[in-house]
């Protein structure tokens, strides 16, 4: 299971429209290049199925929550709250999205793209927001992921979460596409 996961850094308390203008971005890129949505600390009392008609009823983004719906419908979407303890494991191995990786813990692309191949369950964490993620998740995670393959360059949100997945995919399928040849 392939999971990219935002991590809720905006308002904590209240619903702010950053909120679910980045789900309403994030679902689509999910969508097409086969990861599961992780929806985390995000400020709704509400159900799956009441998020994504919320989601539908407040933007046009992601074709008015079109893709919400289907990542919902496929049962590929997961709406909780801050986990304390580290994430369940179904979510598999913890890989955090950052500019700046421990050399200790650096896992280029490709390697991420290997173990996207090998179907290793992982969870891409993904700070929604200026704040970045907690220090807490870069310690739990087992990997930390440059997408600039060392560049350390700082992008913005929207534009991470679609980098991240094309380039994974991306990768990943051009090796799938090797092998066979092989």
């Amino acid at each position: 299971m392939l999971t990219m996961g935002l991590y809720n850094t905006y308002d904590k308390v209240k619903v702010v429209e950053a909120h679910y203008r980045g789900i309403a971005r994030g679902a689509p890129i999910a969508y097409a290049y086969g990861f599961n949505l992780a929806l985390i600390g995000f400020p709704y009392e509400f159900e799956e199925k009441e998020l994504v008609e919320f989601v539908k009823d407040n933007t046009t983004i992601g074709a008015s929550g079109l893709y919400l719906q289907k990542l919902y419908d496929e049962k590929r979407l997961f709406v909780m709250d801050v986990p304390e303890k580290g994430f369940p494991s179904q979510f598999g191995s913890l890989v955090v999205t950052t500019s700046h990786p421990e050399r200790k813990k650096n896992a280029s692309a490709e390697e991420i793209a290997d173990m996207m191949i090998k179907n290793r369950p992982l969870l891409i964490l993904i700070g929604l927001g200026r704040k970045g993620l907690p220090k807490e998740y870069f310690e739990m995670a087992q990997y930390h992921l440059d997408i600039t393959d060392g560049k350390g360059i700082s992008l913005e949100t929207c534009t991470a979460i679609g980098a991240i997945a094309a380039r994974l995919y991306t990768i990943a399928e051009f090796k799938k596409k090797a092998i066979k040849k092989y």
